[in-house]
């Protein structure tokens, strides 16, 4: 099951022969950030971010630890929830969606030219006979070497609002991959949900990547 209502995400676990359910979880993001306090580090960040939205939705699915899934279906009484929060780390700050053009433009002129990291945390909370047993969490870290768009460019990428809902204003897999010139580390993770660290966390709690194909 998939804790994410990003399309991206979704379509590389189905790309990778995984055919989720897509519960999105209902999670205050800016809310726990202020609860971490100034003194957590960006990977504590972006992990925490993702644990809490796969026990966000492993909560609607597992009432408690004792009881059974609400849902009653075959399907959520053994499985595994993936959440995932990516952001990019640049210039010493994390920076998440910018949610507006503004934010963005003035987000690209600074990235334009110079290298940040994205950050994508995970968390696999593993569901056996109804009842949360077992989770594992990690960070990928993907340094971004970013192009520089022409004014004419920018505009038209601002336009199309891709960029307004994505970690660090930008996609790899989308128009933004036009303007980045290379990466270096796991592209899947900076689209949103990194495969290598998946399989390693799956692996943690028992579960095969060969079990969830399709």
């Amino acid at each position: 099951m998939l804790a994410s209502a990003s399309p991206a995400r979704l379509a590389v676990l189905r790309s990778a022969g995984v055919e989720p359910l897509v519960r999105v979880s209902a999670v205050d993001e800016d809310a726990i950030i202020d609860s971490l306090g100034p003194g957590a580090g960006p990977e504590e960040t972006v992990i925490r971010l993702a644990e809490a939205k796969a026990h966000s939705v492993a909560n609607d699915i597992v009432p408690d630890l004792d009881g059974v899934c609400w849902a009653g279906a075959a399907d959520v009484l053994d499985c595994v929830v993936i959440g995932c929060d990516s952001m990019l780390r640049i210039g010493g700050a994390l920076q998440g969606k910018p949610l507006s053009a503004e934010v963005a433009r003035e987000r690209w002129k600074s990235m334009m030219g110079t290298t940040g990291e994205l950050l994508t945390g995970h968390c696999v909370v593993r569901i056996r006979d109804g009842a949360v047993v077992d989770e594992a969490t990690g960070c990928s870290t993907t340094r971004v070497h970013f192009g520089t768009p022409s004014e004419q460019d920018l505009e038209a990428y601002l336009a199309t609002g891709e960029p307004l809902e994505v970690a660090g204003a930008f996609t790899l897999d989308g128009r933004g991959g036009w303007f980045i010139d290379r990466i270096e580390g796991d592209p899947s993770s900076v689209i949103g949900i990194g495969r290598p660290l998946v399989r390693q966390l799956l692996g943690k709690v028992g579960v095969t990547v060969a079990t969830l194909w399709r």
